[in-house]
């Protein structure tokens, strides 16, 4: 539920995906470990260190139930992809709970609001660092991305292998686990 990377100063409108592409093409920009990788939503090519969900497949929580349960591999990814995502959004929820700031049409110059977005993010960190916090309990729904970003972008075979031979794992694990 913390941040770990925070780029500010874009558009509220730019896409996630142009944000992402800016970030990792910095020099001081973000860096993803080695063997590991971020969650992104459809709107992303599945790529070394991003791994979003199979496209034209069941995704969101609410279509899957008792009665819906995942028909296949990938559902069953897409499934628990989305499962985990639901606890991204709900960092971003907390913080702009935490920070009503973030509510409101912005009166502050610019370079402040960057500013701003930083320091709200740290002392969200730090917060988290001393106990209970009662912003996590509020659940959140985020509505479907769409996919024409403007980023050029193509998925990374090797990752869509892994991501596929991760799907397979988990459908034949099925029975041993629980979502």
């Amino acid at each position: 539920m913390r941040f770990t990377y925070v780029l500010s100063g874009w558009e509220g409108s730019a896409h996630d995906a142009s944000i992402m592409a800016d970030s990792l093409s910095r020099p001081d920009g973000l860096q993803i470990p080695e063997g590991k990788f971020y969650l992104g939503d459809v709107g992303y090519t599945c790529r070394l260190g991003i791994l979003p969900p199979f496209r034209k497949t069941r995704y969101y929580l609410n279509k899957f139930s008792a009665k819906h349960r995942p028909q296949n591999a990938r559902e069953l990814f897409n499934l628990r992809h989305s499962s985990l995502r639901v606890t991204i959004e709900r960092a971003f929820a907390a913080l702009k709970n935490r920070f009503k700031v973030f509510d409101q049409k912005p009166f502050h110059k610019f370079d402040t609001q960057v500013k701003l977005v930083l320091a709200c993010c740290i002392l969200h960190n730090w917060i988290l660092g001393w106990g209970a916090d009662e912003f996590f309990e509020e659940v959140v729904t985020f509505d479907e991305v769409e996919t024409g970003h403007g980023v050029d972008a193509c998925d990374n075979d090797a990752w869509k292998v892994k991501r596929q031979e991760w799907a397979d794992a988990m459908w034949e694990a099925r029975g041993n686990t629980t979502i």
